[in-house]
């Protein structure tokens, strides 16, 4: 995040420095980061990059995955996003690998308990998109990386 917007650009480079983007950043606080599920930066691409692009998954399929979710989701009890923190522990139990990443998370980089429900959650509906009956460290490794930008925002590059 930066104030010109041309940070990371492969062709224009930002004119911040390290220390105006971090106070640029800091204008953001960690509370209302908290509350955004998914944090995460798309670079700019070159022409040749948006050229050679595939046109991906149709939006028609999309929908029935995303259609199927749900339901899984309102069999469950409630869709993902409304589920009580018990709830959630319950159709999001960790495996040993898993609960390894959360503690990284919290340990090492500082993540609070809001971000890790909503974490939980996210890795939940991936799971869900995905057809699985449980959250697995990949899928949980997945949502932490949608959250990445908490520990990136004070980093210059």
């Amino acid at each position: 995040m930066c104030p010109c917007g041309w940070r990371g650009h492969p062709k224009r480079g930002c004119r911040y420095t390290a220390s105006d983007l971090a106070r640029y950043a800091a204008r953001v606080s960690g509370p209302v980061l908290d509350r955004l599920d998914l944090q995460i930066e798309v670079p700019a691409l070159t022409s040749d990059e948006l050229l050679r692009a595939s046109p991906g998954e149709s939006s028609a399929s999309v929908r029935e995955r995303v259609l199927v979710a749900r339901q899984r989701q309102r069999d469950r009890g409630g869709l993902n996003a409304l589920l009580s923190n018990a709830a959630l522990r319950e159709h999001s139990a960790l495996n040993a690998p898993g609960r390894r990443l959360i503690a990284d998370a919290v340990d090492r980089g500082g993540m609070s308990a809001r971000g890790v429900h909503r974490a939980l959650r996210v890795a939940r509906t991936i799971a869900d998109l995905a057809g699985e009956e449980r959250v697995t460290a990949m899928r949980l490794a997945e949502a932490l990386q949608y959250r990445a930008y908490e520990a990136r925002r004070f980093v210059a590059r």
